[in-house]
């Protein structure tokens, strides 16, 4: 009877570690399947769409580089034929009518060939620009985060921390100083959420981009303005990739992306 009992206890204690080790794997396997997926920072999603602005900036470089390749062989093909045309008029066998419109057709290929340049020129320009954006960012979070009242300026950029939290209900005296300085309406571009911000998943709501060059005139006495008052903006003086769509002043604590 010792030896049934002792076997009944050994059986026993068998099932309960199994009931055990079953629970146990039963638990960890939940907890992997409703363990939640890693979350790209914004930080991540901004690097990423650079580097897609970059990628299509050198794709798009390279097709009108193609493109200049065509124009300039039609400009030596118009430039042989308009030399033909002079000989053929110097021989009267053609009018001076027929050699005008030659001469015609070689500016028009030549004028092709020069807007192709300026083209790549400004595909060079913006390559360059987000190139300087990301080392202004590094820049930025090197210095981490800023006390109120700090004043950052790079190539890019000035972002003023301001004296607190900047809300669009306080827009009226700032659109005030601009009416009576210039004689003219503060030129608002957007005023809180816009298109593009959700575009950019940027959170604008209590911001408002004003379409003023900061090297300007202008965009120099709004942003003393804003300084002396302590409110928060941020002016950029061009286009930055997934940020800015050219040069303006955000008024407001910067968009944050969500």
């Amino acid at each position: 009877m010792a030896s049934s009992g002792k076997h009944q206890c050994l059986k026993s204690g068998t099932l309960i570690a199994l009931i055990f080790f079953v629970s146990v794997t039963c638990a960890a396997q939940k907890k992997s399947k409703t363990q939640p997926k890693e979350v790209s920072s914004p930080a991540t999603n901004l690097a990423k769409l650079r580097d897609e602005y970059i990628k299509s900036a050198k794709e798009y470089k390279a097709s009108l580089q193609k493109l200049l390749s065509l124009y300039q062989n039609s400009v030596k093909k118009a430039e042989q034929r308009h030399e033909q045309m002079e000989k053929l008029l110097a021989d009267g066998l053609i009018s001076r009518l027929e050699l005008e419109q030659s001469e015609i057709a070689v500016a028009d290929a030549r004028a092709k060939v020069t807007g192709v340049e300026q083209q790549i020129a400004g595909a060079d320009t913006q390559i360059a620009n987000a190139f300087v954006e990301i080392e202004s960012e590094k820049q930025l979070a090197k210095l981490g985060r800023t006390r109120r009242g700090s004043l950052i300026q790079t190539t890019s950029f000035i972002r003023f921390t301001g004296a607190g939290r900047w809300v669009l209900t306080q827009a009226s005296p700032i659109e005030s100083f601009f009416q009576q300085t210039f004689k003219r309406p503060l030129p608002i571009a957007v005023f809180g959420q816009g298109a593009i911000h959700n575009q950019w998943r940027l959170d604008h709501r209590n911001a408002m981009d004003i379409s003023l060059n900061p090297d300007g005139a202008e965009g120099q006495a709004l942003i003393r303005f804003l300084q002396s008052n302590g409110i928060p903006f941020s002016a950029f003086r061009g286009a930055i990739p997934g940020v800015a769509t050219g040069p303006h002043i955000h008024i407001g604590l910067p968009s944050h992306r969500y």
